[in-house]
């Protein structure tokens, strides 16, 4: 089964504590209330690349070029009990853009120094691999959540 395609984009800059990353509070949709990465739909026949120039632009107000995305990886989301929330994100790093975050009807942008990003107010599963891609690794995980659609339960990378 193939699942929906969503993709994540991380921004990093250094400021004046150290590398941060741009993350945002999620106003409306799947996600709503948490502390999130720009994110965003890849819609059909486009590729992730082309999706997360629009929803850098779209989220935050931010001029993405496609070349600056580097490639992360890939995390697969599983929800057995509402498998209309499964997806997978591919998740880009970027340091180059032009423009400054902005607020949108989709999220309240801000920067967080590395070892202060909030995990706890994030989807469960992203203290299992945020943390290596934003110091330069790569992911390739699937995450199970449980009836409580909240909750990692299966982990597979």
């Amino acid at each position: 089964m193939s699942l929906p395609g969503v993709c994540v984009v991380l921004l990093l800059r250094r400021g004046p504590e150290g590398v941060e990353v741009l993350l945002g509070r999620k106003h409306t949709g799947l996600g709503q209330g948490k502390i999130v990465g720009i994110c965003g739909w890849v819609d059909p026949g486009e590729g992730a690349d082309e999706a997360a120039v629009r929803e850098a632009r779209r989220e935050v107000g931010v001029q993405v070029e496609a070349s600056d995305l580097h490639l992360a990886g890939t995390v697969e989301y599983h929800f057995p009990t509402r498998p209309a929330w499964s997806q997978q994100a591919t998740v880009f790093v970027c340091r180059r853009w032009r423009g400054d975050p902005v607020e949108s009807d989709g999220m309240t942008p801000r920067w967080y120094v590395l070892d202060a990003v909030p995990y706890g107010r994030m989807w469960d599963d992203a203290s299992r691999w945020l943390p290596g891609v934003l110091r330069g690794g790569t992911v390739d995980a699937r995450f199970t959540f449980g009836a409580d659609l909240a909750t990692v339960v299966l982990t597979a990378e």
